[in-house]
This record gives C-alpha cells, sequence and structure tokens, in this order.
C-alpha cells in the first residue's frame, strides 16, 4: 500500500462506499494485518500498516470527519487547471466571457 494513499484507497473502497462497506473493508483488513495475528518476522512492518488502517477506519466512519477529509481530498485532487478564481477566464457555450454573460 503506497504510503501517499487516500484512505479510501487504504481500506480498497471507493469514495461513495456505504458506512456497512466500510466497517467491512476494515474488519477483513484487521485480520490480516493485525500485530497479533501476523507471524513475528513481519510484525513491524504490520504495526504501521494497521495503524494506516485503523486511521482510514476512524476517519471515514465518522460522518463529520469523513465530510472534512472528502472536502480535503478534493481540493488535493482537483485539475491543476483549475485556476483558483472559478470564473476567471471562463467562457459560456456560445464563446462569450463569462463577465458579459451575466448580464441577461
Amino acid at each position: 500500500m503506497a504510503s501517499g494513499a487516500s484512505f479510501y484507497e487504504v481500506l480498497g473502497i471507493s469514495t461513495g462506499a456505504s458506512c456497512q462497506e466500510i466497517k467491512s473493508a476494515y474488519r477483513k483488513l484487521a485480520r490480516t494485518c493485525h500485530p497479533d495475528v501476523v507471524a513475528m518476522k513481519h510484525k513491524a512492518d504490520s504495526g504501521s500498516e494497521f495503524m494506516k488502517i485503523h486511521s482510514a477506519y476512524s476517519t471515514l466512519s465518522d460522518p463529520q470527519k469523513r465530510a472534512q477529509y472528502d472536502r480535503q481530498l478534493y481540493r488535493y485532487t482537483r485539475s491543476p487547471n483549475y485556476s483558483s478564481l472559478p470564473c476567471e477566464n471562463m467562457e459560456s457555450s456560445f464563446g462569450h466571457k463569462w463577465e458579459t454573460d451575466q448580464c441577461w
């Protein structure tokens, strides 16, 4: 699992996953990645991996935390060509500049 992965990628679910899907994915991963379940030679790796899984679950299972996380995720994943001012240089489908279209 990538270190820069989103919480959705960590749990292996879609961004529109239900609470039940989140819980199910967490439990499935916890059974395989929890340090108490993993063999001794992999315990160091499983501890940090399990912490990522638990962090993803604790954020996505709380509706308020999830909404805040989704806003942050959207802010960082939107198109790099997206202007900080949404109406800047925007043209309508008729080829007019946005400023002239607002006078209808």
